[in-house]
């Protein structure tokens, strides 16, 4: 299974169409969309090239390959023009041929109800098994890290409880608060970042 993953797009138009060249030449199973998809949102600047509308038919143009979720941005009259259902708070996704065929569970949110509690996401953990992972958006800010991974010494104390659980955010495609606009990649187990600037 080959995943494209984006959140935050807050209808930044210009990289949203930067996104749609790289789902177009990833060519990904599924495109996976982790809220705050159209609108900028009360304590976010306006986006330089927000334009919603554009946003919203590059989007329905994907609509078939789309699973998302549910930001703290999202409205209803959002669900009345997007062509794919974005009101779920979580998803989840197995991959069954993920870590040898031991296969990998993927809970998807955007991070204000559930999260790790990195940054200023929520620290709400769901009920993961080990081996799983926790992918989620809302900080604008990328993470990539497995708890345990380096004996102990994880660079986010959040995440020493969860032993065995990988933590991903692909940052933001129209708001980053970390320097470059970015998106994530998943297949067969195994997450990394991609730079849209």
């Amino acid at each position: 299974m080959k995943l494209v993953i984006a959140s935050d797009i807050h209808g930044a138009a210009e990289r949203c169409a930067r996104l749609m060249d790289a789902v177009e030449s990833i060519q990904p199973d599924r495109v996976v969309l982790l809220g705050d998809l159209l609108y900028h949102g009360p304590r976010n600047d306006l986006p330089s090239d927000y334009a919603p509308k554009r946003v919203i038919e590059m989007l329905n143009s994907i609509a078939n390959q789309v699973i998302a979720v549910r930001g703290n941005c999202e409205a209803e009259v959002d669900q009345m023009v997007l062509g794919f259902p974005c009101m779920a708070t979580y998803n989840v996704l197995f991959d069954p041929a993920a870590r040898d065929g031991a296969g990998m569970s993927l809970f998807l949110t955007h991070g204000h109800v559930y999260g790790p509690g990195i940054h200023n996401s929520v620290d709400a953990w769901p009920e993961l098994p080990s081996g799983s992972a926790l992918v989620y958006g809302h900080t604008h800010k990328k993470v990539l890290a497995t708890a345990g991974a380096d004996g102990g010494r994880d660079p986010w104390p959040e995440l020493r409880d969860h032993p065995g659980i990988t933590v991903f955010n692909p940052g933001s495609v129209g708001l980053p608060k970390d320097g470059t606009a970015s998106f994530g990649i998943y297949q067969g187990g195994t997450f990394e970042h991609r730079i849209l600037d």
